[in-house]
Formats: C-alpha cells, sequence, structure tokens
C-alpha cells in the first residue's frame, strides 16, 4: 500500500524560506515520478514541481528560480523535498505530494496522494 505523508509546513514571512518533505513508502516502482502540487482558497489544486528517479525535472513557471525539488533513496526509503526561497503571500496553500510509477506529463495524472500541509506566507 502506497502511502505519502507530508511535513514541514508552516507560517513564514515574505521573502523568507521553507522546506517541507514528503515522507513514501510502499512499493518503490509506484514512485518513479513524484511532485509536489498546491491548492490555495477556493483555487484549484496546481502543479508546482516534479521529478522522476532518472533525474528530470519540471517546475511552474510561477516557482522557477525560487523552489527546488529533490528526492532522497536511502535504506529502501524514498522522501521528497521541496526546497522554498524568496516566498510570497501568493505561496500560501496546502501543498500535496503526489506520485506515480511512470513518467509521461510531470505536470498531471498522478495515482497517489498526501493529504498536505500548510504552507501560510504573511505579508
Amino acid at each position: 500500500q502506497v502511502q505519502l505523508v507530508e511535513s514541514g509546513g508552516g507560517l513564514v514571512q515574505a521573502g523568507g524560506s521553507l522546506r517541507v518533505s514528503c515522507a513514501a513508502s510502499g512499493p518503490m516502482f509506484s514512485f518513479y515520478a513524484m511532485g509536489w502540487f498546491r491548492q490555495a482558497p477556493g483555487k484549484e489544486r496546481e502543479f508546482v514541481a516534479a521529478c522522476t528517479r532518472g533525474g528530470d525535472s519540471n517546475y511552474a513557471d510561477s516557482v522557477k528560480g525560487r523552489f527546488t525539488i529533490s528526492r532522497d533513496s536511502a535504506n529502501a526509503k524514498i522522501t521528497l523535498y521541496l526546497q522554498m526561497n524568496s516566498l510570497k503571500p501568493e505561496d500560501t496553500a496546502v501543498y500535496f505530494c503526489a506520485a506515480k510509477p511512470y513518467t509521461g506529463v510531470l505536470s498531471s495524472a498522478y495515482n497517489f496522494w498526501g493529504r498536505g500541509t500548510q504552507v501560510t506566507v504573511s505579508s
């Protein structure tokens, strides 16, 4: 059974930094591609960033140059990170971790989802 558990959200001032993490458990083949999405109040969920086991990555234009996605595979465990720098109030949202066992379009079509972690950026 695949489980994705996010952590590391919180309150930060504009211009600050925050790193959110996602602990993944389950069959390793399930995590070929992993990504971060976010949903702000009253808005649809949107793609933020994604990466593959093969090293490919993709970012939304709104976060390019500010956010960095990375993954660590050690001891048969996978942890996905999103380092967020130069945060803006418009980055405020619930951030979700997602995974799928194949590549395809990195910004969509994920099979597995976490429950999310709240990130709030104050002005």
